[in-house]
């Protein structure tokens, strides 16, 4: 296959049928690095064709307590207390710059995911 920008679907599908076949190229081989360019040429095409927004930081928080088993209880040195939590993750009070910082460093978390902008709900 030669190489060149993927620029269809045609020529897309033909990029990723390529790329299996060359997936268990030896490393350092000719094959191995034709993979390599390949892969970015198809990452680019799914880059501009399929992109995928941040989430948003709540359900994104959600999901990481999700992902490690973590309770509510385990964001309170975070976000404050049981209180606090509750209505970051009810979404009543907004995720402060304090929050954001521990939860980055805290939790290992990207800060620019927890920044963005997302809709609260009016407190009762």
């Amino acid at each position: 296959m030669q190489l060149r920008p993927i620029r269809t679907k045609r020529e897309y599908a033909a990029a990723l049928r390529e790329a299996e076949r060359l997936w268990d190229a030896p490393e350092k081989s000719p094959e191995a690095e034709q993979l390599e360019v390949l892969s970015l040429l198809i990452e680019d095409y799914e880059r501009r064709h399929f992109p995928i927004d941040s989430p948003d930081p709540i359900d994104f928080l959600l999901n990481v307590m999700e992902w490690r088993g973590l309770k509510r209880k385990d964001l309170e040195p975070y976000l404050g207390s049981r209180a606090r939590v509750a209505e970051v993750l009810n979404r009543i009070r907004p995720l402060s710059l304090e929050m954001i910082r521990r939860l980055a460093t805290g939790l290992k978390l990207p800060a620019d995911v927890l920044i963005r902008s997302y809709e609260l709900k009016q407190a009762a």
